[in-house]
């Protein structure tokens, strides 16, 4: 499990758009944030996404860079892309199961034909500028995630207060 206020290990993933994306190039003043999907299977992910893709404005005022993250193959993910509302979204794929457990991430074997074989469980991280981890809420289960007016939220009031990342003891 990454701690708070902990360097998190560069990330390094393909775009769906055919891009290349990395956690250590980003250049966010505020916040990276990286938001772990569980798959095309997922219609709890699609709904989440899309409800995500609608808040992109209002995460780039705050100087939040974003990604969507999944260990869904090329196909699945430009599927997903194709399929879903989330053109204006980075999306990477082909997270592999060992990097999802390096960031402390549940992995779930397949129950139905629609799934991968492994996939990891949804997440979000809030990474900071100088690459430590600010935040996390990691999820074992596609059910009860963080709500994007409430990441706002909090974001706003990091900002305003400088307040610290906690629970890294």
């Amino acid at each position: 499990m990454i701690k708070p206020k902990t360097e998190v290990p560069d990330l390094e993933l393909p775009l769906v758009n055919g891009a290349k994306w990395s956690l250590y190039a980003q250049e966010s003043k505020v916040f990276t944030m990286l938001v772990f999907y569980r798959g095309l299977h997922c219609p709890v992910c699609k709904k989440y996404l899309e409800d995500l893709t609608k808040k992109l404005k209002d995460f780039t005022e705050r100087d939040v860079h974003l990604i969507a993250i999944s260990s869904d193959s090329e196909k699945r993910a430009k599927q997903a892309a194709k399929d879903w509302d989330i053109d204006e979204l980075p999306v990477g794929y082909n997270l592999p199961i060992e990097t999802a457990r390096d960031w402390g991430l549940y992995i779930s074997k397949k129950i139905s034909d629609k799934e991968p074989d492994q996939f990891s469980e949804p997440a979000v991280f809030l990474i900071r500028p100088d690459n430590t981890l600010y935040a996390s809420a990691i999820q074992s289960m596609p059910f009860a995630r963080p709500n994007w007016d409430d990441i706002l939220n909090a974001i706003d009031y990091v900002e305003k207060n400088d307040y610290p990342a906690r629970g890294g003891e």
